[in-house]
């Protein structure tokens, strides 16, 4: 556990933390009809929904606030955890997150980071669906 600053963006939490951005995995919350599902992206990315959505052949958009409280409810707003099975949701990881030395993630609240092992983070995410899901900012 990492112990960091009050931070909103998960940009503002790598900088605080001192850990690569790239390397930091973010959650991102995506709606469904059949129901949400995770994305995880690096936390310098963001969720290219046309890709997400050719790879999934759905239709999709991100989840309303609402909805990130109803399934994060034991998380602070917007410090979701990007470990989808501990909340029983389908995850989607993009490809450069696999494969790393370190790995740093929210740990459900704006002030603490994980940090794992890649290879521990992997097999944390082996049941995770994988795919290029993300564009630069």
């Amino acid at each position: 556990m990492i112990r960091h600053p009050y931070t909103v963006t998960a940009s503002e939490c790598a900088e605080a933390a001192h850990v690569p951005g790239d390397k930091l995995a973010k959650s991102v919350l995506i709606h469904m009809e059949e129901g949400p599902f995770l994305a995880v992206i690096p936390s310098d990315q963001k969720v290219d929904l046309h890709k997400l959505q050719s790879m999934l052949d759905r239709r999709l958009g991100l989840a309303p606030e609402f909805e990130l409280d109803q399934v994060f409810d034991d998380c602070d707003p917007g410090a979701a955890p990007c470990v989808g099975a501990a909340y029983m949701l389908p995850t989607v990881i993009d490809d450069s997150l696999t494969g790393l030395d370190r790995v740093w993630f929210e740990a459900g609240d704006h002030k603490t980071l994980v940090e794992m092992r890649g290879a521990d983070f992997d097999a944390l995410m082996r049941h995770a669906r994988n795919g290029a899901i993300c564009t630069q900012h």
